[in-house]
């Protein structure tokens, strides 16, 4: 049962979705920040609990990277709604989650078992993306910020989420080819 409590979080996290984007769209920036922090240290103790313990599993595996995904589609798209990211940017932010989930299908289908690992670009484009909308969420409400420090965050998630895509691309269509050819 204890080897369980990392997916339990991450299904707590899952459900704090709805209550982030719902305070997000309806301007209680305060509270989708604080839920939103809730669910970011869920994700580091979940962490650091499998990996302490030995506690990964296989839904586990699966549970963490949706949760962040979800998080951060759904705070993506609040943040679009409210015109506070331009809209390409939150399509783009989509469009890269879904090559990457088109792609794993695709190669578990063609290739053989799909074992998800993130690329360090992969979690430097995560963390990007939390900033921006952390950076974002922060100037609607209770810290202007700089609208340089803005603008540079929305070029820097631009530049990771299509360089990571992309890099996704490559390196999954590279151990495709070896296994054909193993």
């Amino acid at each position: 049962m204890l080897r369980q409590i990392p997916n339990i979080i991450s299904i707590l996290r899952i459900f704090l979705v709805v209550p982030v984007v719902w305070a997000l769209v309806n301007g209680e920036f305060e509270i989708g920040l604080a839920l939103f922090a809730v669910a970011g240290i869920s994700d580091a103790v979940d962490g650091f609990l499998a990996k302490t313990f030995h506690w990964q599993t296989r839904l586990g595996g699966f549970l963490d990277p949706l949760a962040d995904k979800l998080l951060l589609i759904g705070s993506f798209i609040a943040i679009g709604w409210l015109g506070l990211v331009p809209w390409w940017l939150v399509a783009l932010v989509i469009l890269r989650d879904l090559v990457i989930v088109a792609g794993a299908v695709t190669y578990h289908f063609t290739v053989g078992r799909f074992e998800a690992e993130p690329s360090h670009l992969s979690k430097v484009n995560t963390a990007v993306q939390i900033l921006l909308v952390v950076l974002v969420v922060l100037d609607s409400s209770m810290v202007p910020m700089p609208p340089v420090l803005i603008a540079t965050g929305v070029a820097v998630v631009t530049l990771t989420t299509v360089w990571s895509g992309v890099n996704y691309v490559v390196e999954w269509t590279r151990r495709a080819e070896r296994s054909d050819h193993g």
